[in-house]
């Protein structure tokens, strides 16, 4: 895949974490075989990514993320994005809130892409700002 086909699947990607997210543009995103290498604790399946980001969003319902830097190897269909976002949380997420304050999370992500579809996860997230929130 090329460098900008490459973007646009990580941009279209970032954007699901946003509001409703869209269970048709997830599933076209993620390929059935998908994995993900940095579970938080939760399965590392394509269902259980779901699952995760759905939770994700009803903690934080107006969630704007963007991206900050993209690094894209082409030979390999790797794709490593720096992300920041802000959310107001709403209900109780990792043990924590409602706060009802407005959270700063920022995260890198490397996602592999094979023929448009995204197979495997690894990411680490800084939510620092939430977890020493008061409950």
């Amino acid at each position: 895949m090329d460098r900008e086909a490459l973007a646009q699947i990580t941009s279209r990607w970032i954007s699901l974490w946003c509001a409703d997210p869209d269970r048709r543009e997830f599933d076209a995103l993620h390929a059935e075989e998908f994995v993900d290498h940095s579970s938080a604790c939760r399965g590392t399946t394509r269902e259980a990514f779901w699952l995760g980001l759905e939770e994700l969003v009803a903690a934080f319902p107006d969630l704007q993320a963007q991206v900050e830097d993209l690094v894209i190897d082409e030979t390999a269909g790797r794709v490593a994005v720096r992300w920041s976002a802000t959310g107001t949380n709403r209900v109780r997420f990792m043990g924590r809130g409602p706060t009802h304050e407005v959270v700063h999370m920022t995260g890198i992500e490397i996602i592999e892409i094979h023929d448009n579809r995204i197979t495997d996860r690894w990411g680490e997230w800084d939510i620092t700002d939430f977890l020493g929130a008061s409950t």
